[in-house]
């Protein structure tokens, strides 16, 4: 029996891809991976998943767009983005600083920003789990990866 309480596909709304950097558009790719490789998501008033989502930045808002397989919309959840945006600016810094650190051959260095940007991925998944609560019940990892597609959206828009 499939699990229903799944994305089974993301969309990202927005600008085109063209506007993100090579590194930013690699974390894209790696967390939709991630995500519909294993996910827990499960609207609070719709028991009929699996899920598309589609996920957009619109007026300074985050925007969750849930639809059924079939693209029939189930409902959709909308969050301020500002209490996110300090920590997608500091994420999104960290993450160029490693990306540096890689091309210089910085081990040491990597290992450091590795450990900041670890720690900067847990809050963001904290406080969307925080945010969401209520409205859409997420796993841990599910939330890291979307506060990956969030800093994506963020940095696009």
């Amino acid at each position: 029996m499939p699990q229903r309480a799944r994305l089974d596909d993301i969309v990202l709304g927005g600008a085109p891809l063209a506007r993100t950097s090579p590194e930013l558009e690699a974390e894209r790719a790696a967390a939709i991976a991630d995500l519909l490789a294993e996910n827990h998501f499960a609207p609070r008033h719709s028991p009929h998943g699996p899920y598309r989502l589609h996920l957009a930045v619109a007026d300074g808002r985050l925007v969750f767009d849930i639809r059924d397989r079939s693209d029939h919309a189930v409902g959709s959840v909308i969050l301020a983005l500002g209490p996110f945006r300090r920590l997608i600016k500091d994420y999104l810094m960290l993450l160029d600083a490693w990306h540096g650190a890689h091309n210089e051959g910085a081990e040491s260095r990597l290992q450091a920003i590795d450990m900041g940007r670890r720690g900067l991925h847990n809050e963001g998944a904290e406080l969307l789990r925080e945010r969401l609560a209520g409205k859409i019940e997420i796993d841990f990892r599910t939330a890291r990866r979307l506060f990956t597609l969030v800093c994506v959206l963020h940095q696009r828009h």
